[in-house]
Order: C-alpha cells, then structure tokens, then sequence
C-alpha cells in the first residue's frame, strides 16, 4: 500500500476535530476515585520460569471494579538498590503472554511490568484476566462493547486498569515510583496516552504506532478493523452516530495527549492502514510536553518501526529514567 493520507509537512501541521467533553477531567476524576475505592491489594507470586538473568512474578491487582486483573514484573537479578520501572500494555487481541517473551527492559536493567489486558488474549498472545461485565450487543471485537454510554464503555475498565496497574507496580519494593515510563504499541500505545493523561508523575512515555486516537478521523478514513467495528456496529445501529462520537470522546487519545506532562517519544508508519498516521500525529502535536519526538517510518504498515523503534527506544528511555 502506497501512501494514502495526508503528506508528512500535513501531518507535521495537522490538529484533530475530536470534541472534548466538557467533562472530561470530572468524568475520570470519579472514575478513578471509584475504582481506589477498592484495595489495590497487589500481590507478587514468584514463578519458576526457567529463566536465570531474572526474576519472574506472577501479579494480581485490583482494576476497575475491584475486579482482579493479572501481569508480569520481570526484575533482573542481582539489583542493589530499586530500579527504574517500565509499565507496558499489549496490543489489540493479545495477553500479557508468557513470561520470557518480555526479556528487552529487564534486559537493560529495568524493572518491567506488563499488563494483562481484560477480556482479550485470544488473538496473538495468551491471556488470564476476565472481563465480569457485560454490555448490550456489540459487533466481534471490544471497540464497540458498551459504546452506547461512556460509564458503560469497555475502555473505561482498560484505561482504569491501567492506572492501577502503575499503581501496583510502584507498590513492589523493587521499583522506583519516581522513575516511571509508559510503553506499548498500537493498542497499548493508545493505553499508555491515556496513563500520560491520568497519571501526572510519569517520568516518559513511549507510544509506538497508537491506537484509539482521532476517533472522528480514524473510524472514517480506514476500512481496518478495529477502527472498522465502529463503522459495521453503525450500520446496524442506524441514528446511533452521535451517541457513539459522544462516548468515543471521552477515550480519545488527543484529549489525553494535551494532559501529558511526561517526556514522550511516540512512533508512526506513513503507510499504516490500522492506525492511519494522521491519528497519531494528532496527539503528538496535541501533546502537552514540551520534550516530545516522534520517530517516523516511511514505508511501513502498522508493523511501524519494529526492532529499530524499540533501538530508538533503547537509547532515549535510559535519559529520562537516570537517578536524579
């Protein structure tokens, strides 16, 4: 697929129309406050994994809901002294998988921590955290799960998840609460934007390739799913456009991108179908931060930078989590 959106100097220029809900801020605020109504109650389990340079511990926290959620800490041996801490989230359809295919930060003397993500790892990776609500009937796929009401979406309990998650990983004493970055690639770039925006002491984030941004842009512009399950539930559900633009608002990536106050370094494909480069560029230039960069890969699909983003990455995350 050649090029097909807007030119690298538009998309250097181009700001998203995605409406910002007027209550925003307070409709996260109560979110959360709900959600840390709950006991965290994390708990660390260390696992045989057959791998010896780390230490592997099977997590259980308490997300949206106080429903528990899984994931891996993965802390290299021999650590003195707490280390700095990367929080990951997964892309779509996939699951915290298995431990030893998480070996990159733990590898470079972070702690590493990654999320489960509930309700899926069934697609490419495996998952162990179920999704206890229900919601009224959507199209296959979790992009429309709840979307007719956004206290009923499904990425209301994921971006909550996420901020707990943070949570319970700053809660081990291995971990460095004070040096905290954010990483995940497409949707689990999206999710790390919205840990950007709902966690302020973030100390960087990495989104690579994110999803769930530009939402009014996104779900028009490409017919891949997951942007595309907007579409196919909207032709069923005829007269519900507005009501879907209204709660799809409330998880858009923009908004949260224009709240981070984290050094970001974010990634983008100019020939990715699946999250189409003018919905990243959207929040990178809606990012707050003044410390922002973005890697662009020219010809490249929604694969984007591969290993070279996560180079890229390598030697930009280790500045910004150094010791004071």
């Amino acid at each position: 697929m050649a090029l097909f959106d807007l030119s690298l100097p538009e998309l250097r220029e181009y700001h998203s129309l995605s409406p910002e809900p007027e209550d925003f801020d307070a409709f996260w605020t109560k979110t959360l406050d709900e959600a840390r109504g709950h006991d965290l109650d994390a708990r660390f389990e260390r696992v045989e994994s057959g791998l010896t340079l780390v230490g592997v511990y099977d997590v259980t926290f308490a997300g949206f809901g106080g429903h528990p959620v899984k994931g891996w800490l993965i802390l290299p041996v021999g650590a003195s002294e707490p280390l700095p801490l990367v929080v990951e989230f997964v892309g779509y359809g996939g699951g915290r998988g298995l431990p030893h295919t998480h070996l990159l930060w733990a590898s470079a003397g972070f702690a590493h921590f990654v999320m489960d993500t509930r309700g899926q790892g069934s697609g490419w990776s495996t998952g162990n955290t179920a999704d206890p609500v229900g919601s009224a009937p959507s199209h296959p796929g979790f992009l429309t799960r709840g979307i007719e009401d956004p206290f009923e979406f499904y990425y209301r309990r994921v971006f909550t998840d996420a901020v707990r998650a943070i949570e319970a990983a700053r809660s081990h004493p291995a971990t460095d609460a004070s040096r905290t970055a954010a990483v995940g690639g497409s949707q689990g770039g999206g999710i790390t934007l919205a840990a950007a925006g709902l966690v302020p002491d973030l100390a960087a984030i990495a989104p690579d390739v994110p999803f769930l941004c530009d939402f009014p842009r996104a779900t028009t512009l490409t017919d891949r799913d997951p942007y595309r399950e907007v579409g196919n539930y909207l032709k069923v559900h005829r007269g519900s456009t507005e009501q879907t633009a209204r709660t799809l608002a409330y998880f858009d990536g923009v908004h949260f991108a224009a709240r981070g106050r984290a050094p970001a370094l974010f990634s983008v494909a100019l020939e990715d179908q699946t999250c189409p480069p003018s919905t990243v560029f959207a929040a990178f230039n809606a990012y707050a931060h003044e410390d922002k960069q973005i890697e662009v890969y020219d010809f490249n699909d929604h694969e984007g930078g591969g290993p070279f983003q996560q180079a890229a990455q390598l030697r930009w995350l280790p500045q910004r989590l150094a010791a004071g």
